[in-house]
């Protein structure tokens, strides 16, 4: 039983160690190439699932099915980099048993960071830093002090991608060009409608995967199934 916990956490370390990474050895970030492809990292770990609706000029639209996240408070921090850490420890202690069941969980992806950034360049943005929560765990996810339970139901999500390691100097602009390529499509004046928060970074490398890395931007959309002519 004990080798078996120690191999499990050794398989869960490279994401971890991922989270936990921000130094300047690590590769740079790269700009968004307009591709989106399926994030191989859901083909070895549990990830949500979702249907895409339209692939654009540097964006995808997905349909995300009803899910469920244990999510942190927010996160007061000038760094979404230190916040993402900060939130991440927490969920990892969640994950290893530190809740009211004591019940280990297994890892999934993407890890998500909800941003509502400040208003000025040196005011502290608002994180709240997200797990999604394995199928098997969703009817009844053990509680935790400090954590919440977020439930979605059916969303709908504009993405890009950007590959390398997230940085904080870089990710608000990559968002801005994801809501820029919406310009003139439905889907712009969806975004318009909600807003809870900025935007949504998504997360599911290793550090050790130094090529092919996925990294996403996502803004949630406001749309009805009967609305949609796509």
């Amino acid at each position: 039983m004990a080798a078996s916990a120690a191999f499990n956490s050794l398989i869960k370390l490279p994401l971890i160690l991922s989270l936990l990474s921000n130094t300047g050895l690590l590769p740079e970030t790269s700009k968004n190439n307009n591709v989106v492809i399926f994030p191989p990292s859901c083909n070895r770990i549990e990830c949500p699932s979702f249907d895409v609706i339209e692939v654009g000029n540097g964006f995808e639209i997905r349909r995300y099915n009803s899910s469920v996240w244990m999510s942190t408070s927010p996160i007061q921090d000038i760094s979404l980099v230190d916040a993402t850490r900060t939130g991440f420890l927490r969920l990892f202690d969640y994950i290893q048993g530190k809740n009211k069941y004591n019940q280990q969980i297994e890892m999934t992806a993407p890890v998500i960071t909800e941003v509502t950034p400040s208003d000025g360049p040196f005011c502290e943005s608002s994180f709240t830093v997200s797990f999604y929560v394995p199928k098997v765990n969703q009817a009844n996810p053990p509680p935790a002090d400090g954590l919440h339970v977020q439930i979605w139901k059916s969303t709908y999500v504009a993405v890009s991608q950007f590959s390398g390691f997230v940085k904080d100097y870089d990710v608000a602009e990559q968002a801005a060009a994801l809501e820029a390529s919406l310009d003139g499509t439905v889907w712009s004046s969806a975004i318009e409608k909600t807003r809870k928060a900025d935007y949504i970074v998504a997360q599911y490398n290793s550090p050790f995967e130094y090529s092919d890395r996925v990294n996403e931007i996502w803004l949630l959309l406001d749309m009805e199934d009967e609305l949609l002519s796509v």
